[in-house]
């Protein structure tokens, strides 16, 4: 059954907004750039076994001008950090990084002067990913989360006061970036999980996915839970 069935009429409405995020996410070629240890993880990410070709990502590009998408596997000493600058600085808006593993996100176990203590402080990091060295399925589950949250960023700078306005009112959505994997590819899951984020409440969700049936309610005013 064909995409052109499911609509009706033939006829699909959005914004240009979740189009043009929606192709950007869905296209992210990441640079071939891998550090240490956490770079076999990323390799073999991309071959068979998990193939990253099912996200369009199968493609890593050696030159930085062709990828947006930066994946920090491994330490960054002081040595290549200048030329990681670079690498970033070569690749072209809108561009992305993902700091894989605790080497890259903090220094990890070297905490010396060789080592910058994060990439942060050489560019900006979009998503942190734990782990020494991390499995290839948490850098899937990473690189899915920085997808949701692609699709949630602003476009055009009045979109983004318009947002920036809205978090500062409280009223704005979270990106909701710790959306499980699992709840994410399923549509009705997916569509529970954004209204248990609205109003607050993801533990109870957490608790209804594993079967549990407690439910999470505010103590009344004055009184402590169990008396």
């Amino acid at each position: 059954m064909g995409l052109e069935e499911k609509l009706p009429s033939g006829v699909l409405l959005t914004t240009v907004e979740k189009l043009v995020n929606w192709t950007r996410k869905s296209s992210l070629w990441p640079a071939t750039f891998g550090l240490a240890c956490c770079a076999i993880e990323m390799m073999a990410s991309g071959a068979g076994r998990y193939d990253l070709a099912r996200f369009g990502m199968e493609v890593f590009r050696a030159s930085p001008r062709q990828a947006d998408l930066m994946i920090v596997a491994g330490r960054v000493s002081q040595k290549m950090a200048p030329v990681l600058r670079q690498i970033y600085d070569q690749m072209p808006e809108p561009r992305w990084v993902l700091s894989m593993g605790v080497c890259a996100s903090s220094g990890g176990m070297f905490n010396n002067y060789a080592i910058v203590q994060g990439v942060d402080h050489i560019v900006p990091v979009d998503m942190y990913l734990p782990g020494c060295p991390p499995r290839p399925e948490m850098l899937m589950d990473a690189i899915l989360k920085l997808h949701y949250k692609i699709m949630n960023e602003p476009l055009g700078p009045k979109r983004e006061r318009q947002l920036e306005r809205a978090r500062e009112e409280g009223t704005a959505p979270d990106l909701l970036v710790e959306m499980p994997s699992t709840v994410r590819v399923d549509k009705e899951k997916r569509r529970a999980y954004e209204e248990a984020a609205a109003e607050r409440r993801t533990g109870q969700f957490a608790i209804e996915q594993r079967g549990g049936a407690a439910v999470l309610l505010n103590p009344p005013p004055g009184k402590k839970h169990g008396r």
